[in-house]
């Protein structure tokens, strides 16, 4: 048996093997069958599949792999502290390591936000910080002050009360959600704003709408806002400049917490630890981390909370706040993040994405020349390319196989992973990208695009003329 037939024998065998996997948002109906990328191995911004292939990693993972893959001091950190000391109970114990990242971890956050608790991930961050919210209020007396109010084109989680506050349409089919607990507003999407509206007239109406919908339901029922400071998985999606600062004042108005989802734009990503007061200009409630944190390396999350918030709590009678996880300040998730932010430290990564992230902003923007670029947004390190069928209209590219998909496709045969969103390609590297690995990948994504445009020409599903 020659080499090739070798490499397909062995293929075959690992996709039978991946029968047994249920993958998360995958179509069942092609269960056994999707014709998955298998990742052998990673290092820097790149990945390398079973047969050698090498991929740029447009994704940076799942937003998560901040650092970039391979990092020794992370790898050694994690040994090392499974040797000295794998487990501990955070109920009825606590660790040195723990209690040192998160004080390390408060000194950049904004405001009075200094006290820290430690999830899994990100969805069991989103649940905790509700389920705080509801604790709070019913030790306040505050009985019928438990509802969310969240926005469409959000995602926030995976457990049933974060995937209660998601307002992506594509997640909800066949699931049952929290829908008593739960209210959406629209998303603030500029590029779909009424061509009548300037920016600021766009960004008052969405203040405005958040404004109305506390007033609908009522100011005693509503508890707390919860918005991502830019929508990551609902296509990057940019509030207009105000609209944090201006929705937190409404909160504020109507003593509405608010809770800032930094799980993507947090650790570094903008190019801070946190972005809300440093890039959006206002200090939230209570912000919630993941991904970054251990940049991808280990499970970990964060609930960090307002001072003012726990001492509102503090010497309550019979008040015990029983949430909490086996892995909440896991030590080895511990170590992980302490190397991460060690390695931020160390390297001055910080500084490097305020560089490079206007660079890699302008030079996607480059793609709007192609005929279906409708737009090209985002910040820092994370970005959106997003095809249309008509420039003018503004109108999705929805097709029966997503263009997004068929770019991917082309994409992976040419060294580049994108992530597909319907009409949608989002990128989010790892934060080390440099200027040239940022050339080579733009590189990739206009061939990918043209390729993929020339098929569906040859299909007869979209035509230069329409626009």
């Amino acid at each position: 048996m020659g080499k090739s037939q070798n490499i397909a024998s062995n293929q075959n065998l690992t996709n039978k093997l991946d029968d047994r996997i249920l993958h998360p948002w995958e179509y069942l109906e092609y269960r056994g069958e999707d014709s998955r990328t298998f990742i052998d191995k990673s290092k820097g911004i790149y990945l390398y599949d079973k047969t050698g292939h090498k991929l740029i990693d447009g994704p940076g993972g799942m937003w998560n792999v901040n650092v970039g893959h391979g990092v020794k001091e992370i790898a050694d950190a994690v040994y090392e502290q499974i040797r000295k000391m794998p487990y501990a109970s955070p109920f009825s114990e606590s660790t040195e390591i723990a209690a040192k990242y998160a004080s390390r971890l408060v000194k950049y956050a904004p405001g009075d936000l200094k006290r820290v608790f430690f999830t899994a991930g990100g969805s069991s961050s989103v649940d905790s910080a509700l389920r705080f919210v509801m604790f709070r209020n019913n030790v306040k007396g505050l009985k019928e002050k438990k509802l969310i109010i969240s926005r469409h084109n959000a995602y926030h989680g995976s457990t049933y009360l974060s995937a209660s506050c998601s307002g992506k349409e594509r997640d909800k089919n066949n699931f049952d959600f929290a829908n008593n607990l739960v209210h959406h507003i629209s998303s603030p999407n500029p590029f779909r704003k009424p061509d009548d509206l300037t920016d600021e007239e766009f960004c008052n109406l969405k203040v405005q709408e958040l404004e109305n919908k506390i007033l609908e339901i009522g100011a005693d029922k509503v508890a707390a806002f919860i918005a991502e400071p830019i929508l990551a998985s609902g296509g990057v999606i940019v509030p207009p400049k105000g609209y944090h600062k201006k929705t937190h004042a409404v909160c504020k108005k109507h003593d509405v917490l608010y809770i800032s989802d930094e799980i993507v734009t947090g650790f570094g990503r903008l190019g801070h630890i946190f972005a809300s007061e440093n890039y959006f200009d206002f200090t939230p409630d209570i912000i919630l981390l993941a991904k970054g944190i251990t940049s991808g390396y280990v499970p970990c999350g964060a609930v960090v909370i307002s001072e003012r918030l726990m001492s509102q709590l503090d010497n309550k009678e019979k008040v015990i706040f029983s949430n909490g996880f086996t892995d909440s300040g896991h030590p080895v998730s511990m170590a992980a993040a302490t190397a991460t932010l060690d390695y931020m430290e160390r390297t001055n990564l910080l500084d490097h994405v305020k560089e490079v992230g206007p660079y890699f902003q302008s030079k996607l923007r480059e793609l709007t020349d192609l005929p279906i670029v409708g737009e090209v947004r985002g910040e820092g390190l994370m970005a959106a390319v997003e095809c249309v069928g008509n420039k003018d209209k503004k109108d999705p590219l929805n097709l029966s196989y997503e263009i997004g998909s068929r770019i991917n496709e082309h994409c992976q045969q040419l060294g580049l992973i994108v992530r597909p969103l319907f009409s949608t390609c989002v990128m989010s590297p790892s934060l080390i990208i440099t200027k040239e690995q940022i050339d080579d990948l733009v590189t990739i994504l206009r061939k990918g695009i043209e390729l993929a445009t020339d098929d569906i020409k040859k299909e007869g599903l979209w035509s230069s003329s329409s626009n």
